[in-house]
């Protein structure tokens, strides 16, 4: 007997004949013996509808009722699968984030978990009935209602199996295991049967959708064996798992792209110890994430440029914070570009290999694509390119690396 924490996303919770679906499969894991617990999304699209009814009733509402509102799409979907469930005879109970409790931080939609009290669930579960579990939400010490941040139950899903002690988190999506890269741009991408946690993480922060990066932070963390699978098919799934556990690893294990970037030069800058802190300093203060960073050679003159990239979605602001602090800077001016994408490639084979850049600078370079910024991991390369080359960069490197499968295409989309 294994105890199992399987989560569901959006799409596999999508309307009654989808819940039913899902009910079958964890009934198909109670009939072989095994204690089950379920994480539940809200419907797809139900909670882009909840946050569009708080912002119709307030631009500026109040966070903590925001959560009380979002948090309500997991409520549902939750009761429903143990409805499903009791219907076709499998004994099952829902547990709401404070009934738990799991509790978080008190930053309402970005609330991180603390942790989670399994006594009550655990020797409910041991009667041979199903714990289901709303995701993303969670309590605060005071007893309000919080939520994790979109995607924010892929984490709930791994921080309770890391709570019950799980044998293995089964994350079901409407992919059925992790790619090589986009299967939509290139039809021979490969499924992969494993990729590392440090892989993972590095896929999801640069683009992949397949896992939240904080559930792959927490998996890696916690050492919880994480299974990525579909809702739909029964295909084998992907595992992420430690290095150690893995086959000797390929060179590149995928290809990301992210076009959720804009390209930010301060020019005339003085170049002076500091000044680089100070263009930095609004930006921090503001949330405002800053990734790829470039810093010009000084000119005769004593200044330079300095280029970063910001998320397209907060360029505005990242524009309107640099610009409040003109003079406290000393720049002359700022540029923006927002049709640009980031491409990355990744693998745990870079630690032990050369010429890794070089075929990538290579490859974009034949293609006449050119690069405007460049950042490095131990295991991943990222490049800054326009965005209309956006899927023709992904596929050249997936080719140079080797990576297309010549056997069939790939039947789903990553």
């Amino acid at each position: 007997m294994a105890r199992i924490v399987m989560k569901f996303g959006g799409t596999s919770m999508a309307g009654i004949e989808r819940i039913r679906n899902v009910a079958q499969r964890v009934k198909r894991e109670v009939d072989a013996g095994n204690e089950v617990a379920v994480v539940v999304s809200a419907m797809a699209g139900e909670t882009d509808r909840l946050v569009g009814f708080c912002r119709e009733a307030a631009a500026l509402h109040d966070p903590a009722e925001y959560d009380v509102v979002v948090a309500s799409g997991e409520q549902v979907t939750s009761g429903l699968l143990a409805i499903t469930l009791q219907a076709i005879g499998v004994p099952a109970r829902s547990w709401l984030g404070w009934q738990l409790p799991i509790r978080t931080s008190d930053a309402h939609s970005t609330a991180r978990i603390g942790d989670i009290d399994t006594s009550a669930v655990l020797a409910d579960m041991a009667k041979g009935r199903v714990a289901v579990v709303p995701g993303f939400q969670g309590v605060t010490d005071d007893g309000r209602v919080t939520t994790l941040g979109r995607g924010g139950s892929d984490t709930s899903a791994v921080a309770v199996a890391a709570a019950l002690k799980a044998d293995r988190c089964d994350i079901y999506t409407d992919v059925d295991g992790v790619y090589t890269t986009d299967p939509r741009i290139v039809p021979k991408a490969k499924k992969l049967q494993s990729v590392t946690f440090e892989e993972m993480l590095e896929l999801a922060s640069v683009g992949a959708k397949v896992l939240q990066t904080r559930s792959v932070e927490l998996a890696m963390k916690e050492k919880v064996k994480v299974q990525v699978l579909s809702s739909f098919t029964d295909a084998p799934g992907t595992f992420v798992v430690d290095e150690e556990e893995g086959v000797e690893q390929e060179l590149i294990t995928g290809i990301a792209y992210n076009r959720n970037e804009a390209q930010v030069t301060v020019t005339g800058v003085p170049d002076t110890p500091g000044v680089v802190s100070r263009i930095f300093e609004p930006l921090s203060a503001a949330n405002i994430n800053v990734d790829m960073i470039v810093q010009n050679v000084a000119r005769e003159s004593g200044r330079t440029d300095v280029t970063f990239t910001v998320p397209r979605t907060e360029l505005a602001r990242a524009m309107d914070e640099l610009t409040k602090s003109k003079d406290a800077i000393g720049y002359g001016a700022l540029e923006a570009v927002d049709n640009v994408c980031k491409v990355s490639v990744v693998g745990v084979g870079m630690k032990s290999h050369a010429g890794v850049a070089l075929t990538m600078f290579k490859a974009l370079g034949d293609r006449g694509i050119n690069i405007k910024a460049i950042t490095t991991s131990e295991i991943k390369i990222s490049v800054l390119i326009a965005e209309e080359y956006t899927e023709l960069a992904v596929r050249v490197l997936h080719t140079a690396y080797g990576l297309d499968d010549t056997s069939e295409p790939a039947g789903a989309a990553a």
